[in-house]
């Protein structure tokens, strides 16, 4: 399961500005190419080549050996080989976020969850749109699965990568969870 790290500043996020290094790596996959974004603690952005909040600008370094094992785990889930990540995350992240995210890691692979099923877990039923919002905002998708939440009637709902990309990564971890079952 993807464990996440205290929360540290990753540009793009809350409009705040970072004094650490930021770092950066692109992946081409099978979703389109991926550009994986770190700081000195952990991975704090994965981001689709179109998406709808994009990361901002910023001064990023080249680092290829920082992110080695981000791109053996994302190859692996990709292969089918892989079915929960296991890397160190510094997400920014405000206390409700960090609970709706904390709880994304949570779902199985190759299943779903709704908003509204979320907010009861979080304690607050009425709180599905509060839930829906701070899973739109996940810096890290696909390792922090918020392709995994759907609509109360199971009907596909935004997602920063667009519905297309969740389609295929709901697709993908269900043919390999009845594979693999």
């Amino acid at each position: 399961m993807a464990s996440c790290a205290p929360v540290f500043h990753c540009p793009g996020d809350a409009g705040r500005v970072s004094t650490e290094p930021l770092f950066a790596s692109r992946l081409h996959s099978p979703v389109g190419e991926l550009l994986l974004l770190a700081n000195p603690r952990g991975l704090c952005g994965l981001h689709m080549e179109i998406q709808r909040y994009p990361p901002a600008p910023a001064d990023w370094r080249s680092d290829e050996a920082r992110f080695a094992e981000a791109r053996r785990q994302l190859a692996a889930y990709f292969a089918g080989e892989l079915r929960e990540f296991d890397l160190p995350l510094s997400p920014e992240a405000t206390p409700f976020q960090r609970r709706v995210w904390d709880e994304l890691v949570r779902i199985p692979f190759g299943q779903t969850t709704s908003y509204g099923k979320l907010a009861h877990r979080l304690g607050d039923i009425k709180a599905s749109r509060a839930v829906g919002l701070a899973n739109g905002r996940n810096p890290i998708s696909i390792v922090v699965p918020c392709h995994r939440v759907v609509g109360s009637k199971g009907a596909l709902t935004g997602y920063a990568g667009g519905l297309e990309r969740k389609r295929w990564l709901l697709d993908h971890e269900t043919r390999l969870a009845f594979r693999l079952a």
